[in-house]
């Protein structure tokens, strides 16, 4: 018997656990958001943490057109990655720039999509169904 080769799942999950380190970034971000008002180590990580997070989100970005490009699926995730890509950058400029009052609302959107893109895909993929797949 012939066994058909495909790149399917290896690009799923690979989607999977780059929108799994994205949220993770963001939740890092939150915890030493809190830590800025505390401590002094606060603002180191919280630095070192916007850039592991800038970089999860372009891995994110490059795990979707991976994850779509093999099977021809639908492009929809490039989408969400790429805005979320545009919102690490208007949310680093933000933070570069000392506007909390912005900075701090758009973090906590940007966690709450990344949770709800995270619990999106690991859901969808449970019960076999696939809007990521062709």
């Amino acid at each position: 018997m012939a066994r058909q080769a495909t790149t399917k799942p290896r690009s799923v999950t690979f989607l999977k656990v780059a929108i799994a380190l994205q949220t993770l970034t963001l939740f890092f971000q939150a915890t030493t958001a809190g830590m800025l008002l505390s401590s002094s180590h606060g603002a180191v990580l919280h630095d070192v943490g916007s850039r592991v997070m800038y970089g999860a989100s372009m891995l994110y970005v490059l795990a979707a057109i991976l994850a779509w490009r093999p099977g021809g699926g639908t492009p929809r995730p490039i989408l969400y990655a790429t805005g979320f890509l545009a919102l690490a950058s208007v949310q680093v400029v933000l933070g570069i720039a000392h506007m909390p009052s912005l900075h701090v609302p758009l973090g906590v959107l940007m966690f709450g999509l990344s949770t709800l893109a995270l619990g999106q895909m690991l859901t969808t993929h449970v019960w076999g169904r696939s809007r990521y797949a062709s």
